[in-house]
């Protein structure tokens, strides 16, 4: 009886394991940009100052891991992808036109293009489908991206990002935060650099 027990369990686990490492492999990538489409706001020739903040809905947790991800993701799109010529990156906490028009008077650099990024959501998404088995996961990042050309102080364009990675039976962490917000980065800003289109 012992045996025929243990048959019992190890064959529905079995096939559990199977099912999960079939459907590990169907990420897929899905973007939507309102208001669509954009031209790049990537420019090889222009020296950009570069603001970002995060806007967090209130119930957000791990702030702190989530804001340095950010960071990290952020630095490594300007750093590889060659969306500008040369640029200067600022975290800052607001980011209204007043306020920023007060940052770019601040700096002694001279800067043809001013990119806002503000955060509203980096993190992974994890949904139970119908059987508590197979999941539904993933990382969402939602972005929203203003462009001003100095001396003009409100954007000359406003537009917002939404990208998702992910499937059935895919889970994702915080570990790959940054390169995922790199790749949205890129879907955002466009740049022509061919380093730039290396997959999430």
């Amino acid at each position: 009886m012992p045996p025929t027990c243990n048959r019992l369990i190890l064959l529905p686990s079995l096939a559990v394991l199977v099912v999960a490492a079939m459907l590990v492999s169907c990420a897929t990538t899905r973007v939507d940009i309102s208001p669509s489409p954009q031209a790049p706001v990537c420019d090889g020739t222009a020296s950009a100052l570069v603001f970002w903040a995060a806007q967090w809905r209130p119930n957000q947790k791990d702030v702190s891991n989530r804001e340095a991800a950010a960071q990290t993701g952020l630095k490594e799109f300007l750093q590889t992808s060659g969306c500008f010529k040369n640029y200067e990156l600022r975290r800052v906490a607001v980011l209204t036109p007043t306020g920023v028009a007060s940052e770019v008077g601040s700096t002694n650099r001279l800067f043809n293009k001013v990119v806002v990024i503000t955060l509203r959501e980096l993190g992974p998404v994890i949904k139970l489908l119908s059987s508590l088995a197979l999941i539904d996961g993933g990382t969402d990042v939602v972005l929203q991206v203003d462009e001003y050309t100095p001396p003009v102080e409100i954007p000359t364009r406003t537009f917002t990002v939404r990208w998702q990675n992910g499937g059935p039976g895919v889970i994702k962490g915080v570990a790959s935060l940054p390169q995922e917000l790199r790749a949205a980065l890129i879907t955002a800003l466009q740049p022509n650099s061919p380093s730039s289109n290396a997959a999430p």
